[in-house]
């Protein structure tokens, strides 16, 4: 193993790099694709500086890795915080502002509304069916509804 660190060259780090980057395209779900770009850079950087010694190579490798983790990282975080808000798994957020008429009517507070083919648990004053409702807002897959 020691021959083999003291005979490190840049195909070596390339050849990691390819290897990392394979393995990624498996689905690694982007945690080999930096380290891979790391390994290459270093193979980039055993090329230019020939005679560096294995340990400022593995030295150079891990801070690749670091920074390239952490630039990923940072890319990440903004495009989470610019992103707008989903309303995927929400489905009744879709529907607020709309209007529609009673299915059953509301008795207790509590009533149906026909939505497409589906039908839609709400909760308002008591209104007979047919009355025209609008949602405005939902708790769970209870719609909240106002008389129009």
């Amino acid at each position: 193993m020691a021959a083999f660190l003291q005979n490190l060259g840049f195909w070596d780090w390339l050849g990691l790099g390819i290897v990392l980057l394979i393995l990624e395209i498996f689905g690694a779900g982007g945690y080999l694709l930096w380290i891979g770009i790391a390994a290459a850079l270093t193979g980039v950087l055993a090329f230019l500086v020939p005679g560096l010694d294995w340990i400022w190579q593995c030295l150079a490798f891990g801070v690749l890795a670091i920074l390239t983790a952490l630039y990923w990282w940072n890319h990440q975080r903004i495009a989470r915080r610019d992103a707008e808000p989903t309303s995927l798994n929400r489905r009744g957020s879709e529907l607020v502002g709309r209007q529609f008429t009673l299915y059953d009517a509301i008795v207790g507070g509590r009533g149906k509304v026909r939505v497409a083919d589906s039908v839609w648990l709400v909760s308002g004053p008591d209104l007979p069916a047919g009355a025209q409702v609008r949602v405005t807002g939902q708790d769970g897959v209870l719609l909240l509804v106002e008389p129009v």
